[in-house]
């Protein structure tokens, strides 16, 4: 057992440090760094040597992908504060500019590593036949290759840029990369500066011929500086570099917009003009050019990064050869939840059955499919209403819900316009369900719709039946194979009652009363929380046994997380498994000894947000309150977004989360990060005797409860029972 393991070890010795360092501001941790802190985290991922060695590569380019999203959207945040004058400190009494000096610092670190660790990747491709070759290590033959690679797949679609009057500098959009040159005209000498963007349509490295069993690679780049005798002819190369560039992509729209849909297309054109935000170039880049090409980006020495290796790491995630499943994950096929297989697929006979919750990756998204392609077929289905918050390009959600509508069944649609970097493909999507003939609808101006609800209306005899689907996470069949998240279908009356009242909320902004199981943020979500965690408080106070788990991305709400303190302080256990950003600081005498926080990184992306109350009996037991929520806990999710927090009453669904993947995540030691009070992430990947806990392996390799069906769940292993279990 190692201190990672939250189900037994017990919470360590808390630290003694003065008040002035964790009073006021000090009592939390800076969001922006702790961002940065996770993103350390998946980097260090590509090092683990438990890791296949293409995962590894992987987690390199996620981290880079990441890196540049942070960049363009807190980073351009920050900045456009700073030129707005406004001094606003953080939680965490910081001002923009001391947020900002501090994050360029620590990226400027990340960035540096990033280089460390692909060069060490490079070399163990290498030693697995995988190489990547600059020019100097050409054959005869890649020569021939590349020739005829680059006439007839490559030089169609390039475009040569000359930099003079009468040729100004173009406009390179957000994660443009080019290469910038330096010629010389070989009749007269005479200088010229050009650029040759790379395009973004074309894989950035290019396949050579190899032997069986062997993978060799050239950058498009190298490919280029190959061939531009035949881009300039007659000119010479005296100088290049590379840079690429990131932009502003945080959007902006008119809150009096009369046309939405229209308002978000002009605001996507505006995002690709945004202010560049950060410059990076390859180090030893000629002084005119550098100068130059600063100058025109209007960059700073601050925003530029000098990079000494490949420039563009997420795209790297193009060597992911899927060809070479000796250095991949094993694969793994989703199961289908026996209980489905006994209703011969019947999703709906399933639910009547009794509640059904299912966990993805490990159950298989394709029931949430079916559960809508069913409907869209099925003759008494008279109503299908569902959130987009995200999904994928041919979704077979959307296709459903287009099926349905143009068989007649009255569909609702509500589609999030605001959804980061999915606003284009929603707006498709919107265009496709209108086209089918459904209902689609934007939600509100200045809150964005994140709740995940999917209903079915249902005549059944004489009476209409409401058959629900409440998910944390997106209706996205893609993410929804590396995304841990939990899909609950029930066909409660109340449950139904409750998730009609939202989608008439979202249409008609009709404010929901009398939610009989279920809080929404922005109007109860946060109330219940608070309320929930002071009811663990009195618990303590009164000598109950009392302990809160929760499962959440983000916890960052100052106020839920003074709540916690306050539940610490009464004697309250509180164990936390927060993927992400957490600036609560845990461990810390008399402001939060009984908080223990971890992060859980691996192979699957930790994207279920689960909370679960004692409620005077302590963790596990029958008297506990469970809850299942699309909200991560931020200022953003609850107080700015539709969001929902679901209670689970059904025993078997109780026990599924708790007893099963909140104490697997509790238990979890082969991925599991422990947050120290100072800020540091520590791991121990030495197993103290035999194998480190996985909760991932764990959950691949047993079936759920809830799923279980005639089969049983005798066989199905529960990693904590119940305190209760067995006194009735």
């Amino acid at each position: 057992m190692t201190q990672a393991d939250f189900l037994k070890a017990p919470f360590s010795a808390p630290a003694d440090l003065p008040e002035a360092e964790t009073q006021g501001p000090k009592r939390f941790f800076n969001r922006e760094l702790s961002w940065l802190a996770f993103n350390w985290r998946v980097l260090e991922e590509a090092s683990n040597p438990s890791v296949p060695l293409l995962e590894r590569l992987r987690f390199l380019s996620i981290s880079a992908t990441n890196l540049d999203e942070f960049y363009t959207v807190r980073v351009a945040g920050l900045r456009a504060l700073i030129r707005s004058g406004k001094t606003a400190v953080s939680e965490d009494g910081r001002s923009p500019a001391e947020q900002l000096a501090l994050i360029n610092e620590d990226a400027r670190r990340l960035m540096q590593n990033q280089q460390i660790v692909f060069n060490r990747l490079k070399k163990e491709m290498e030693g697995q036949g995988i190489s990547i070759l600059t020019r100097s290590k050409l054959t005869s033959r890649d020569l021939k290759h590349l020739e005829d690679h680059f006439i007839n797949k490559v030089f169609p679609v390039l475009s040569p840029l000359a930099i003079d009057p009468a040729h100004p500098f173009p406009f390179i959009p957000n994660t443009g990369f080019c290469l910038a040159l330096e010629l010389e005209r070989s009749s007269d000498r005479r200088a010229l500066q050009a650029l040759l963007p790379i395009p973004q349509q074309i894989a950035r490295f290019v396949a050579l011929p190899a032997k069986s069993g062997e993978n060799r690679f050239l950058p498009l780049e190298e490919l280029l500086l190959l061939h531009l005798s035949m881009l300039f002819p007659g000119y010479s190369d005296r100088g290049h570099c590379s840079f690429r560039v990131l932009r502003d992509s945080d959007l902006e729209v008119e809150d009096e917009a009369e046309d939405l849909v229209r308002e978000f297309e002009t605001a996507l054109k505006r995002r690709r003009r945004g202010e560049v935000i950060r410059l990076k170039m390859s180090a030893g880049a000629p002084a005119d050019l550098r100068a130059m090409i600063m100058e025109e980006l209007d960059v700073t020495a601050a925003d530029m990064v000098e990079v000494r290796g490949l420039l563009g790491v997420a795209d790297l995630k193009e060597l992911v050869l899927g060809d070479r499943k000796d250095l991949l994950w094993p694969p793994f096929a989703p199961r289908v939840p026996e209980r489905v297989t006994d209703h011969d697929g019947d999703m709906f006979a399933a639910i009547r059955q009794k509640d059904m919750l299912l966990h993805h990756p490990y159950e298989t998204f394709d029931m949430v499919v079916r559960y809508l392609e069913q409907a869209a077929r099925d003759p008494d289905v008279l109503a299908i209403k569902q959130t987009l918050y995200r999904t994928s390009a041919e979704s077979p959600v959307v296709a459903a819900l287009c099926e349905a509508a143009e068989a007649g069944k009255s569909v609702t649609a509500l589609v999030e316009l605001k959804a980061r970097f999915d606003e284009a493909a929603n707006i498709r999507q919107s265009r496709r369900l209108e086209r089918a003939g459904a209902h689609v609808v934007y939600g509100f101006m200045n809150l964005k719709t994140h709740a995940k609800i999917s209903t079915v209306v249902r005549r059944e005899g004489d009476n209409l039946v409401t058959y629900t689907h409440y998910g944390t996470g997106n209706y996205h069949p893609i993410t929804a194979r590396i995304y841990t998240d939990l899909s609950f279908f029930t066909c409660d009356g109340a449950l139904g009652r409750d998730a009609t009242k939202v989608f008439n909320y979202l249409s008609g902004y009709v404010q929901p009363e009398g939610l009989e199981n279920l809080a929404i943020a922005p109007t109860t979500l946060k109330p219940r929380l608070l309320e929930l965690i002071a009811a663990e408080a009195d618990h303590a106070r009164a000598g109950r046994p009392a302990e809160i788990w929760v499962k959440v991305n983000s916890l960052v709400e100052p106020d839920v997380i003074d709540a916690l303190y306050a539940a610490s302080a009464a004697g309250v256990r509180i164990s936390l498994v927060v993927r992400g950003i957490c600036a609560l600081r845990p461990g810390i005498k008399g402001l939060s000894e009984n908080i223990r926080v971890k992060s859980v990184v691996g192979r699957y992306l930790e994207h279920s947000r689960i909370v679960c109350f004692g409620n005077g009996g302590g963790l596990p037991s029958k008297k506990a309150r469970v809850f299942l929520s699309s909200a991560d806990w931020m200022g953003r999710n609850l107080t700015r977004r539709v969001e929902t927090l679901v209670e689970a009453h059904n025993p078997t669904v109780k026990a599924q989360i708790v007893s099963q993947i909140m104490a697997a995540n509790m238990a979890d030691e082969a991925q599991s990060w422990i947050l120290h009070p100072d800020g540091r992430y520590e791991r121990s990947l030495q197993p103290t005797e035999g194998t480190l806990f996985s909760c991932h392996r764990f959950f691949m390799e047993n079936p759920s409860l809830s799923g279980r069906g005639t089969a049983g769940a005798k066989d199905v292993p529960r990693l904590a029972h119940s305190r209760d279990e067995n006194t009735g």
